[in-house]
């Protein structure tokens, strides 16, 4: 969701309204996900990077994140849908984390769309975490193989992304979902996050629609 910043700037605001503007739209996203019958949505929130910015930006993306987790849980309920988090928890402060949880807990069962939360995530960091995780189960060598990986990585029970959108006009994934987008579609549009809309949704899925997946096979003609 990148281009907070940039959309702030542009009209001589502070950082922070664009990320308090960027969470609104990111509402709005996850509803019509859902009625478009997408599963799940995964949102790079925050990166394991991003504590390098201002203390100021960070702090406040924090109490930004802390004050969603507090206040939005009835609306993504009465949609059905369940919060789902990925990256590291021990940065994290102690009301941040119990609000994360709670989240977590009072949507586990819900069956609608699961909205993921990468905060303080990194894709290098995951499969750090993934290696150290195998190495401490004891697994022999011969026996680790992808499915162990993935099988290891925080979010086990996740399919891999179909679809990766990445806004502002960057061209890279930014150590996002490194190892699940081996096969994901890459979507690029010059909109910053706060001018997404439902709209512009659409048109990365019809993007996405009209691509042809092989996967490293060959696509057999129909006569």
């Amino acid at each position: 969701m990148d281009g907070n910043g940039r959309w702030a700037s542009r009209r001589a605001l502070p950082r922070l309204a664009g990320h308090r503007r960027g969470a609104e739209i990111l509402e709005g996203i996850v509803e019509h996900a859902g009625e478009l019958g997408i599963q799940y949505l995964s949102v790079y929130a925050f990166s394991t990077e991003n504590w390098k910015r201002a203390s100021e930006e960070v702090s406040g993306l924090m109490s930004l994140f802390e004050y969603y987790l507090k206040n939005k849980l009835e609306r993504l309920k009465s949609n059905h849908g369940r919060l789902r988090f990925a990256g590291r928890r021990d940065r994290l402060s102690r009301s941040l984390l119990e609000a994360v949880e709670n989240f977590e807990n009072e949507t586990r069962e819900e069956t609608g769309i699961q909205l993921i939360l990468c905060v303080d995530y990194g894709g290098r960091q995951e499969l750090v975490d993934a290696v150290k995780k195998i190495i401490a189960s004891g697994a022999e060598i011969d026996s680790i193989d992808e499915n162990t990986i993935s099988q290891s990585l925080y979010l086990p029970d996740v399919p891999d992304p179909d679809l990766i959108i990445r806004t502002s006009g960057e061209l890279r994934t930014s150590n996002f979902w490194l190892w699940e987008s081996a096969y994901s579609e890459l979507y690029f549009t010059d909109t910053l996050w706060p001018d997404f809309s439902g709209r512009s949704l659409d048109e990365a899925v019809a993007a996405y629609a009209a691509r042809d997946r092989r996967k490293g096979g060959v696509r057999v003609e129909q006569y």
